[in-house]
């Protein structure tokens, strides 16, 4: 049995395991596979029905902090018109063992097939003692709530204290700080230092965005963004780090899309990957459509995507399709 049997792939919330065969009377037992903070392990037990297993790796961290974990498993034939068969959706289930959650499948499965674990959410206790909490929420906003600096920093913007340029969106205006934009951003320091329109009447256009969506920058640039906010205006907020060169919403923004991909904007995030040249963000699009056959899911969005997006990106994506067909 060669080590790809027990292989599982893995996005940041997605496992995927290919079973070649299994036979009668047959138990197989994954390699580890990381997920959130924790190695997992799946089973598959064959006798009269097929019984899986999923679970964490016991070790001191199990132990003292064992996951809280919300998913969604599916078996999925991965021959024919790849029929798949899903449990109902588990929520903050308490999992310490291979006990924890077993899931007896009781429809006949032949040749190949895959087992999918989609991780919704993956909560710990914390160390305090306070409730739980999950690993998947982005640290670094309630990082700078914190800092009485940046309390007040915030304060400048939400109250207005001594606005000295205003900012124009597609539906309506905002004001805000010179000093703050140029430190933030060397396309807002060029503006100021130059005799620009900018400069000379105390305004920035950005009819791009929305008022909405640029409070939501501004609120970034000051230190005092919301997680849910941030989630919402994301691609907003990314086509704004592209436009002023602010590196590090580039990179918030870049790792924050990569961390829950799915069905539903996997195609979006691939073109957007694309435009702003986020290898990485692309590279996990294709992937999740290609080597976990997602692209077969969303087959009427697909044909949209193949008639209406880059000629370049579509030849990306046949080629991995091509590369999966040869070493599958």
């Amino acid at each position: 049995m060669s080590d790809s049997a027990y292989r599982v792939e893995t996005t940041s919330r997605l496992a995927q395991w290919k079973i070649e065969n299994l036979s009668s009377c047959t138990y197989r037992k994954s390699d580890p596979f990381k997920i959130g903070k924790w190695n997992w392990h799946l089973s598959v037990e064959k006798n009269r029905v097929l019984y899986v297993k999923l679970y964490p790796e016991i070790s001191n961290l199990t132990r003292d902090n064992p996951p809280i974990a919300s998913f969604i498993i599916r078996v999925v034939s991965s021959v024919g018109d790849r029929k798949a068969f899903a449990h109902p959706e588990i929520k903050e289930k308490l999992l310490k063992n291979n006990e924890d959650f077993v899931w007896a499948v009781e429809v006949p499965l032949t040749g190949k097939f895959i087992i999918e674990v989609e991780f919704l959410d993956l909560k710990t206790t914390s160390p305090n003692g306070e409730e739980p909490y999950s690993i998947f929420a982005d640290g670094f906003t309630q990082k700078r709530l914190n800092a009485k600096a940046l309390e007040s920093l915030g304060r400048m913007l939400t109250e207005g204290i001594h606005t000295d340029i205003t900012i124009n969106a597609s539906d309506g205006s905002i004001g805000a700080h010179r000093a703050v934009l140029a430190a933030r951003s060397p396309v807002f320091r060029s503006m100021f230092s130059h005799n620009l329109q900018e400069k000379e009447l105390s305004t920035i256009n950005i009819p791009d965005m929305s008022i909405e969506s640029c409070q939501a920058f501004l609120n970034y640039l000051y230190g005092i963004i919301k997680h849910e906010k941030f989630l919402m205006h994301r691609l907003a907020l990314l086509h704004a780090a592209d436009k002023y060169d602010i590196s590090d919403l580039r990179d918030t923004c870049h790792e924050s899309l990569l961390d829950d991909i799915d069905a539903t904007n996997v195609l979006e995030r691939l073109q957007n990957a694309s435009l702003y040249r986020l290898m990485k963000l692309k590279m996990s699009c294709i992937h999740y459509l290609v080597k976990f056959g997602k692209i077969f899911d969303i087959r009427d969005d697909f044909n949209t995507f193949l008639q209406n997006a880059d000629r370049d990106l579509i030849a990306e994506v046949f080629h991995e399709v091509l590369v999966a067909w040869k070493g599958f």
